[in-house]
């Protein structure tokens, strides 16, 4: 459930973005142009459930960074905060979890220790 939960919300947040989008493209050129920028956040997040799909941690910290610098842009706006950072948090959490939880099951592998460890 851990491991797939962050995958599964990362990509219904790309979905949300693209719906956002699609309201941009009408056929004009110019329009075009600007669905294609409002496409860019979709695509951004895209990125980041792409590098956590392996790896939980790169996934925890996309989006972590992605929900801060949100926020940070968009510190007058509260609402549009909670809807766009609060999805973005969740699933940097949820990320970090699955990160947390596959290092615990992984074993220890007595070979790979460094020699400064003993």
């Amino acid at each position: 459930m851990v491991l797939w939960t962050p995958r599964i919300l990362g990509l219904l947040v790309v979905a949300f973005f693209v719906a956002f989008a699609l309201d941009t493209f009408q056929g004009d050129a110019p329009v075009v142009t600007a669905g294609l920028m409002h496409l860019l956040p979709a695509a951004i997040v895209g990125l980041a459930v792409a590098g956590g799909w392996r790896h939980p941690g790169v996934g925890a910290a996309a989006f972590a960074a992605l929900a801060i610098g949100y926020a940070a842009v968009a510190v007058d706006h509260l609402d549009w905060i909670a809807v766009i950072s609060g999805p973005l948090a969740l699933t940097a959490v949820l990320f970090g979890v699955s990160a947390a939880r596959r290092a615990a099951l992984r074993p220890v592998d007595p070979s790979r220790r460094r020699a400064d460890r003993g």
